[in-house]
Parts: C-alpha cells; structure tokens; sequence
C-alpha cells in the first residue's frame, strides 16, 4: 500500500457526520461523500437493513480524503462537485472499483477515464415526478409572470399585471429528451390540453417526434430534459435560439450548459424572448448550494438573469423531494450490493 496512515490535519480537516452499523455484521463497506444531513439520516436508516457498512461524510471526494475509502470498494458521491481524473486515479490505487453518484447524470465525472483505472460508474433512479412537478410548476410561472406579480405584491402594489398571461391549452411545448423525466412532463401536459411535440435521438415514449430545429420552430415553451454530454452541450445554441418563436419560453430542469447562456441573455434582453425559468445554469458550482448573501456574483451571468423580471432561477432544486431523497439513498445501497454481488460470482 503506497498510502500512509492519515494525518491528525487531515482527520481535522475530513468531519465525519456518522458511522453506522447494525446489530448483525455488515457484510459490505460504503464511503459516502459529499452527504448532507438530510441524506445521513437516510443512510443510517436504511444502510443496517441492507447489510452495509457506511462511512459518512459531508465533505466530497478528494485526494485529501481518500483514506476515507481505505477498505472499501464502493464509495458514493453527489453531483454537487466534479471529481477530477487524479482523484480517480487516487481512489483506484486505495481499491476501490465502484463509484455509484447519487445523480442521474454523469457530467461530473469522467467515466472513461475512470474505467480505463479499473472503476466503474453507475447513476441512481430516483422518482422522475420530482422533478415532473417542478417542471410543470416553473412553466406556468413562467407563462402568467409570476415574478413580476409577487415583486410588486411584496411591496404592496395589487395592480394587474401589463401583461396578460397564457394558457397551457393555447400552446405548443416541446419537450426535448423523452426518457423517464420528459415522459413524465408529458404526461401532466396532457391534463392541460397543450400541444406537444418532442425529440430525442432514441425515441421510446409514446410522442409527437419531430425534429429538433422543427421542435423549435413550432414551440412556444421549450424545456430540457437530455443528459448533458459533449454532443448535447449548448444544444440550445444561438442559433436556435434565433429560429426561436418571438415570445417563446425556454424551461431547463436538466443541466446548465444545455443552454448557450450568453445568447439566452441576449435573446431574453433584447425581447426576443418571452421569458426562462432556470433549475439549473452554467456556472452553477460554487454558487448553488452556497449561501452568497456576502460573496459579490455581480457581473456574472447569474447576475444579469436575475435582473429581468421575466427570468426565475431556482439553485438545482427540481430533484429535492422526500421520495426522490428516499429513492436515491436506497438505490446507491443497491448498486453498491448489485456490485460487490458480481465480483463475487463472477
């Protein structure tokens, strides 16, 4: 083993939140990284009841804490921070073989990379309403300008919007990426009435599938639901947000840099544009998830959306449910057991 014991700075520096372990001997070991405490409580609930072992901890994964995974071949991360190819390397040589991120997406870590040292990558399914709901919800406050009204409410001015609202009925949304989450918008947009049409490049719901330029020239809402990859990165580009109807909106739950940031602004500014309503955003790491009452973000990006009236950002919230929460603790535990399970009889 080329790693020493770890340093009393570096103990100081990793605060373990927990360690749990049943009244029966844990057959597996887990290292959970990056945890919050909401999801710790889960871990410890459930980890006895599936025979694992979990170390805890609320700080994410680093070469500064690796000895954290000493003994596992497991470790579970979140999405919230990108995990850099040396810290891979770092983990395979400490033995571990799976990392299962509590995400869907994988956009934070380089899978290739981590199977050419001898790890594998899974993601979690987790209830696709989640972040269904809060689509849905986001597009209708989107649509009857729900910013504007409540700014002024909150100052005490109870006069009727400038602009009217719209009606779900009345417009075409297009749905891009069909898998679980954007099947399951489409699903609650049936209840309205609205036309919809979609995309995907494997498309398996039942739809309206056209193309993706064609989807943004026939829609008054576009909303993202794609994992965000080297070929879907800026998918809604300046281009496309010029073929965009006058008025339109765009709704992204999926992944910031799905979206050109910069010819959002512009098109969303210049009025070309009807309104956004933004989970997620380019940039987002460091500033989501962070309280910035004190730290200047003038300037950026996120600064000048936040300007506009007709623009809602929410800090990468869509997914935060109790069920969700629930879902993805139980099924990090079963691709950890799903692992060890076939290294075993393999």
């Amino acid at each position: 083993m080329i790693y020493s014991e770890p340093t009393r700075t570096a103990a100081r520096r990793t605060r373990l939140l927990t360690s749990s372990s049943s009244s029966t001997v844990p057959t597996t070991g887990i290292t959970i990284y990056g945890c919050g405490q909401d999801e710790a409580v889960l871990f410890q609930e459930m980890a006895p009841r599936f025979g694992v072992r979990p170390t805890i901890t609320e700080e994410p994964v680093s070469e500064a804490n690796i000895e954290l995974a000493f003994g596992n071949r497991c470790i579970s991360v979140g999405h919230k921070t990108r995990i850099t190819n040396p810290t891979l390397l770092a983990l395979s040589k400490a033995g571990v073989g799976y990392i299962s991120t509590r995400s869907i997406g994988f956009n934070h870590i380089d899978v290739e990379y981590a199977e050419s040292v001898g790890i594998s990558v899974g993601n979690v399914a987790y209830s696709p309403d989640s972040v269904a709901d809060y689509t849905l919800m986001l597009m209708l406050m989107a649509v009857r300008h729900v910013k504007s009204m409540i700014r002024r409410a909150d100052v005490h001015d109870y006069r009727l919007n400038d602009v009217r609202g719209k009606e779900l009925r009345d417009l075409t949304v297009g749905v891009v990426g069909t898998g679980r989450i954007g099947a399951a918008v489409m699903d609650r947009l049936r209840g309205f009435g609205c036309r919809i049409v979609a995309y995907d490049t494997l498309p398996a719901a039942a739809a309206d599938y056209v193309s993706l330029d064609e989807l943004i020239r026939l829609s008054d809402i576009v909303t993202l639901h794609t994992p965000l990859t080297e070929e879907t990165h800026h998918l809604l580009n300046r281009q496309r947000i010029e073929q965009m109807k006058y008025g339109a909106y765009v709704i992204n739950t999926g992944r910031g840099p799905l979206i050109d940031t910069e010819a959002l602004i512009l098109a969303l500014e210049s009025g070309k544009l009807g309104g956004a309503a933004l989970d997620v955003l380019e940039g987002e790491e460091g500033i989501f998830y962070a309280d910035c009452r004190n730290k200047p973000i003038d300037g950026t990006p996120l600064a000048r959306l936040q300007k506009l009236p007709n623009v809602l950002i929410s800090p990468h919230t869509a997914y935060y449910t109790d069920h969700a929460l629930s879902d993805t603790v139980e099924n990090s535990l079963t691709n950890c057991l799903t692992f060890e399970s076939r290294n075993q009889h393999g």
